[in-house]
């Protein structure tokens, strides 16, 4: 009877000095970051929409890292150091990248301590020479749109939309005001203006931010202004 005690306490033991090797693990230090880039222009997104997924083989995991791209396009990870292989799934985002502008769909990236590494994709459409202002509790916007893809696989305007919220998530989800124009309404595409009227807001507060969407058609992600934050 000793005898088993004793076996089963070399068990417990081995199990907790396992346990404690686990975690005495280093974390991950090396920083990969970078942004979603056209000609050296950064590409505005929604926030928490667009999706990105880093591979690394080996190591016994079989599954990607999954995260998604700032309202600013921007990335990062806490890694260790490596070689990881990045995708942006198939149909996300609001631009062509990979096998669609004959590139490879796979971005292979080493990483060692502070690694940048930016993606160039070609968006369907940009929105250009956004200015906002604030006058009489009225947001008000112009911009021109300019069209990039223009072969089979272009893309035509289903709306632009000014979003104005309390915080600088503006978007489709945390608006408390829009003004939208359909795109078979868009005339002039050296001047589009849009205008609206900011609610009552509570909390009150004398500022909002805002910024203009372009919704494309057959597109689930929208390409986004800058964020501008405006004192009304």
């Amino acid at each position: 009877m000793k005898n088993i005690a004793y076996i089963f306490l070399l068990i417990v033991f081995g199990f907790a000095l396992g346990a404690c090797e686990k975690d005495n693990y280093e974390p991950p230090n090396a920083l990969l970051s970078g942004k979603l880039l056209y000609q050296g222009e950064a590409i505005g997104l929604q926030y928490d929409r667009v999706s990105y997924e880093l591979y690394q083989d080996g190591f016994g995991k079989t599954g990607p890292i999954s995260s998604t791209f700032t309202t600013e396009g921007a990335f990062s990870q806490l890694l260790f150091n490596g070689t990881y292989k990045m995708v942006v799934p198939r149909g996300q985002g609001p631009f062509l990248w990979g096998e669609d502008i004959d590139q490879a769909d796979t971005l292979l990236i080493h990483v060692n301590a502070e690694t940048e590494q930016n993606i160039e994709v070609i968006p369907y459409w940009l929105i250009r020479n956004t200015t906002m202002a604030a006058t009489a509790n009225k947001v008000s916007a112009n911009f021109s749109l300019e069209q990039i893809v223009t072969n089979n696989l272009a893309r035509n305007i289903e709306h632009a939309t000014l979003y104005v919220s309390k915080t600088s998530f503006a978007s489709p989800e945390t608006n408390i005001a829009t003004a939208m124009l359909e795109g078979d309404n868009i005339t002039n595409l050296e001047n589009v203006a849009l205008q609206l009227e900011v609610p009552e807001m509570v909390p009150t507060q004398d500022y909002v931010f805002a910024r203009v969407g372009l919704k494309f058609i057959g597109v689930d992600d929208m390409i986004f202004s800058d964020i501008q934050k405006l004192t009304l």
